[in-house]
């Protein structure tokens, strides 16, 4: 199926997934997978990078840790 798209008209298609996959809380839910791979099929997408990865432990900011043997009090 060929559809004619003016770039403008392919420009607002393109706006809402675009926004909705930037916003979702869960980026790497089936939802948002499903969004990008409809997304990169037309034509004018860009390609969209994957989330980063949450950092690992021994990678976070050791300063906002609780001193090894004290429990954070909530």
């Amino acid at each position: 199926m060929q559809v004619d798209l003016t770039d403008e008209e392919t420009a607002a298609l393109l706006r809402e997934p675009n926004h909705i996959i930037e916003n979702d809380r869960f980026p790497l839910s089936s939802r948002v997978r499903m969004l990008r791979r409809s997304r990169a099929k037309l034509p004018g997408a860009p390609p969209s990078p994957l989330p980063a990865r949450p950092p690992r432990p021994e990678e976070r900011d050791r300063g906002r840790a609780p001193p090894q043997g004290q429990r954070r009090r909530w």
